[in-house]
């Protein structure tokens, strides 16, 4: 099997159990997100550091903690990544999976606003087009609904500014995600130790809820694991294509599985949305084969 149908594969593994982890969550309805998210939290630095062990790579941790820049970057990103984990949960738990799905769809476009604003990168005029499509779609929900789609906008910002923050980090992802989850698991044992302290824990209640909650930490290191080395084999423009997969499956557990409810606005905001992410994916291609061209293109080849 050849490198790119390899990425392929891991990546449609990547983005099918990211889509379809609502349906976890909602096995664990019983449990308060602040508590799930502390054990995801835990049993993720398990596996992550695990990992790490079997590959001989524990030395990159300390690497990536051991100075004062790389241990503070880390720590904002976890800040960001863990409010994302977070609302995540309590949405799904709460029936808003429709919002989780939208969420995913604008982050694309919400990295690219970031990109312009921070980084100061530079659009083609269809890219502003595209983004101009998913603002009013918002707008118009906004406008429909009554109130801004927060849910879907602070997902989509805190997982843009997660990336963002991540951008010039020189530790790959696992290693990274390993001092992220490490950073966190401090205070997420702080917190379930003093939660049982009070009776209040439900780990250890019944063997099912104390498996899925152990399982947590496999659920969010596989698929991190199989997109890392998607990411190694594809093109960048593929990975951000084949990216969409994981909220379209949200988008059909929300809507087919768990029955949610979808308005005129919803379904018009991610009609706008879809159309901008197709306009903006398409750019993206003819960028990226017009710099392939260049790049298989030498000087001396290069006509007169």
């Amino acid at each position: 099997m050849t490198n790119s149908k390899t990425g392929v594969l891991m990546m449609i593994g990547a983005c099918t159990i990211w889509g379809f982890s609502p349906l976890y969550y909602k096995l664990l309805v019983h449990v308060p997100p602040l508590e799930l998210l502390a054990h995801r939290t835990v049993w993720s630095f398990v596996v992550f550091a695990g990992l790490l062990a079997v590959q001989g790579r524990l030395g990159a941790l300390r690497t990536a903690l051991g100075t004062v820049r790389n241990a503070a970057t880390l720590g904002l990103a976890a800040l960001m990544i863990s409010a994302n984990w977070f609302l995540f949960i309590f949405s799904v738990q709460a029936g808003h999976v429709t919002q989780t799905s939208l969420g995913y769809y604008m982050f694309p476009l919400v990295s690219v606003l970031l990109g312009v604003l921070v980084m100061k990168e530079r659009l083609a005029r269809m890219q502003w087009v595209a983004v101009a499509l998913a603002a009013l779609g918002v707008a118009q929900l906004t406008w429909g609904l009554g109130a801004a789609p927060w849910i879907s906008l602070i997902l989509a910002v805190t997982f843009g500014l997660y990336g963002l923050i991540k951008r010039n980090l020189k530790t790959g992802a696992v290693v990274s995600v390993t001092g992220e989850v490490a950073l966190l698991s401090g205070p997420a044992l702080l917190y379930l130790g003093w939660l049982h302290g009070q009776g209040a824990g439900v780990f250890g209640s019944d063997a099912v809820t104390t498996a899925l909650l152990v399982f947590s930490g496999l659920l969010t290191a596989l698929p991190l694991v199989l997109f890392s080395g998607a990411a190694q084999k594809l093109s960048m423009a593929t990975v951000g294509l084949m990216q969409y997969i994981n909220p379209t499956l949200q988008f059909f557990c929300a809507v087919v599985i768990f029955g949610e409810a979808l308005t005129l606005y919803h379904t018009l905001a991610f009609g706008l949305i879809w159309l901008a992410l197709a306009l903006y994916s398409g750019v993206s291609l003819t960028q990226e084969r017009a710099r392939r061209r260049r790049s298989m293109t030498s000087p001396a080849e290069a006509p007169l």
